[in-house]
């Protein structure tokens, strides 16, 4: 058995019925590339040769009693890999609005906890003939890196047809009784002064950190007494944005894909570096988006920004190893090429430190016992607090590095990964970018209610894209 982390099993209750945590993408693949044909049998087939290389794909929850500690992981003895591997068709006209459409029902869906946390859907009926896999698993089990590393496992550097019906022999422990449960959690529990004492000692170390937040949250009158310029830097309390606040069950997502040269000549041009641009280029879509809307504010919106902590020995182990630091994007600048150098500086602040320590972040999650948690969670659900209580952010935003070579999924090319992320209370866009050969592949998420035309927003990317590349081009 595996035990889960604190910060594994914090995604886990903070997921209420409006707000599911999984993660996903969706993966355009051209068929004509496979040898001997490619469908819903080669998915499966890939699968199931693959799958002994999969743990997270086979493992189930294990809850404690009385939720004392942490869930496990256990190898389902039961394990369907037909119930996780699933075949539907995009109706007419089969273009990339309709399959969005069906991607923002099964992405609202929640996954059931009595099995292992993961669906994928091979989906046909494409006008131009290709073959679009979604694929998402709960964040409890993977984060950005880890599901990355995932893929490295399903897909080939060369198109190669898996082998029909085989599947390589897995030993599945047996499920633990109520009785050895108990015994593990109140090992669990004797650890915990150790837990407390450890988060003590880390906090302390974070405590000039936590100063420079607050002060950064204080009023104007007491940051002038401060005397401390604080132009550029993130607050505590983001500007109000109409991405903020209770979300509803429901959802939208558009995709779209950029020339990766094209950012990089923005980058070159400008001396910033690529993640910047990125920023930069949200920041100036959301202009364009909120000045539409009638929306658009006189402060910069804030950006959560995850980055992982994932050391060399984490890597193929599954579950989360991630922090996030705040990030202010450039909406509130007219000039594209204000609006980039913007975005470079704040990303310099924000990576000289607003961003709690992983190991205390570790520590927190890890010392409170699942019951308080989970109470903790639904109590937040039952006031409201996303419409009450404003936070330190307006959007999500991630770039997550990819392969700069082709790859394939059962003999068939992969033309495009776009992701399809979590949104939560409070937290209502996502934008996540995902690099593949010489693209930059976007994926925006967003609360049905909060976002009404998000393939306009889609838009604005590629708008603002395009007067960016242009100064670029002209000096």
């Amino acid at each position: 058995m595996r035990q889960l982390s604190g910060l594994d099993a914090l995604f886990l209750n903070l997921e209420q019925p409006n707000t599911p945590l999984h993660v996903a993408s969706i993966i355009v693949v051209d068929p004509s590339t496979a040898p001997g044909g490619f469908g819903y049998e080669q998915v499966l087939d890939t699968y199931r040769n693959r799958l002994h290389k999969l743990p997270p794909f086979r493992w189930r929850l294990v809850e404690t009693p009385f939720g004392l500690d942490h869930p496990y992981w256990i190898d389902d003895p039961n394990f369907d890999l037909e119930y996780h591997v699933r075949r539907i068709a995009v109706p007419p006209p089969g273009d990339p609005h309709t399959l969005s459409e069906i991607i923002s029902r099964i992405h609202a869906r929640p996954l059931d906890r009595a099995r292992p946390l993961w669906e994928t859907y091979v989906i046909e009926g494409m006008a131009d003939d290709t073959v679009v896999i979604y694929s998402k698993n709960h964040h409890a089990a993977i984060d950005g890196v880890s599901g990355a590393d995932i893929l490295g496992v399903l897909l080939d550097l060369e198109p190669k047809a898996p082998v029909p019906g085989h599947k390589e022999p897995m030993d599945a422990e047996p499920e633990p009784s109520e009785a050895q449960m108990l015994v593990r959690s109140a090992k669990g529990l004797v650890k915990q002064p150790l837990r407390l004492g450890r988060m003590a000692a880390r906090s302390a170390g974070a405590l000039p950190l936590l100063g420079r937040m607050a002060e950064r949250a204080a009023p104007p009158a007491l940051k002038s007494r401060l005397g401390e310029g604080l132009l550029g830097k993130p607050r505590l309390q983001a500007p109000p944005s109409p991405f903020n606040g209770e979300i509803s069950p429901h959802r939208r997502f558009a995709y779209g894909a950029m020339p990766l040269k094209d950012l990089k000549r923005i980058k070159d041009a400008y001396g910033c570096k690529l993640n910047d641009v990125v920023m930069a280029l949200t920041g100036g879509a959301l202009r364009r988006y909120l000045a539409r809307t009638g929306d658009l504010g006189e402060q910069p919106l804030q950006a959560m920004v995850p980055i992982s902590v994932r050391t060399d020995d984490q890597k193929g182990a599954g579950g989360n190893a991630v922090n996030a630091m705040i990030a202010t994007l450039p909406t509130h600048l007219d000039s594209a090429q204000e609006r980039l150098a913007n975005a470079a500086t704040s990303m310099d602040i924000a990576k000289t430190g607003n961003a709690v320590p992983a190991t205390v972040l570790r520590d927190f999650t890890q010392f409170a016992t699942p019951a308080l948690a989970a109470t903790a969670a639904r109590t937040v659900a039952r006031l409201r607090w996303a419409d009450r209580v404003s936070t330190p952010f307006n959007v999500v935003v991630s770039n997550v590095p990819g392969p700069p070579v082709p790859l394939y999924l059962a003999g068939a090319q992969m033309q495009g990964i776009y992701p399809v992320s979590a949104i939560y209370d409070g937290l209502g866009l996502n934008v996540t970018v995902f690099s593949y050969r010489d693209e930059m592949q976007f994926g925006i998420v967003a609360d049905r209610e909060m976002v009404d035309d998000i393939w306009g927003m889609m838009q604005d990317f590629h708008d603002e894209m395009a007067e960016l590349t242009q100064l670029a081009e002209t000096g």
